[in-house]
């Protein structure tokens, strides 16, 4: 493959995924690490990419679909409804790993009332409870990814690694029958590090994820113990959950 097609390759996937190591992009073009590195370099010089260690970025010039600021005003009903059932679901004190999704800063806008430890690589979140005499929230370690609002890399891993959580509250961009999906390959490992710090599961996701398949796999339906979803979503969809032993809550309409 000549380099500008290889080049092409590589630009077109990192548009989709934001972030990939020269060890991916070696395997998915076939061709050795050191003649990515080379085709990195050519990308950063026309600008639309940026060379980190061990990987490689796409910088925007893109629609702003992601960013937090965006999603947070989008299915606003929805995510409502899915906040206040999934808080209900919370006891007094418990530790509560929370992911970054727009949702998932809904349900912390309502947890104060049951006092519980958050650990979190959010940063609305932490700022949320800035002030909070009532909530502790444990801030994980990483490198600020300000499109998201999220601490990401190899240090946020390792601190929810280190951590033990009763429940962790989770956002994905899709759900099937094969597993469960997001669209960013930065928080892929940080979310299977916080699945499995935790004894409990928790997805909430609304109506327009379900029965879609995004760009990274994250995880199987077998660590799911609850998903919490909005009135909207097919029933269909929900009883074959169900009878993979998952629980299932259909937030209400809040009319």
């Amino acid at each position: 493959m000549r380099a500008e097609k290889r080049q092409m390759h590589i630009a077109s996937f990192l548009k989709e995924a934001e972030f990939a190591s020269l060890e991916e992009l070696s395997g998915r073009l076939g061709v050795s690490v050191s003649t990515v590195r080379r085709d990195v370099d050519a990308l950063e010089t026309e600008g639309n990419v940026r060379r980190t260690h061990g990987g490689a970025r796409w910088l925007p010039n893109r629609s702003d679909e992601y960013a937090f600021t965006v999603r947070n005003t989008r299915s606003v009903r929805e995510k409502e409804s899915i906040a206040r059932a999934c808080a209900e679901q919370i006891q007094h004190e418990q530790t509560v790993i929370m992911d970054a999704g727009s949702t998932i800063f809904q349900v912390a806008r309502h947890l104060e009332s049951r006092a519980p430890q958050i650990i979190t690589n959010s940063l609305p979140i932490a700022n949320l409870y800035s002030s909070s005499s009532s909530v502790e929230v444990i801030v994980s370690g990483g490198v600020i990814y300000p499109r998201l609002g999220v601490l990401v890399g190899p240090m946020a891993v390792e601190a929810f690694s280190k951590t033990h959580a009763d429940v962790a509250i989770m956002s994905a961009s899709g759900l099937t029958h094969e597993g469960i999906f997001n669209s960013h390959a930065l928080l892929i490992d940080m979310q299977r590090t916080m699945i499995a710090s935790s004894t409990r599961v928790v997805f909430c996701l609304d109506h327009t994820k379900l029965n879609h398949r995004s760009l990274f796999f994250l995880t199987g339906l077998r660590h799911l113990d609850c998903l919490i979803t909005d009135w909207q979503a097919q029933e269909s969809i929900l009883d074959d959950l169900r009878c993979s032993g998952i629980e299932v809550i259909r937030a209400p309409d809040p009319g």
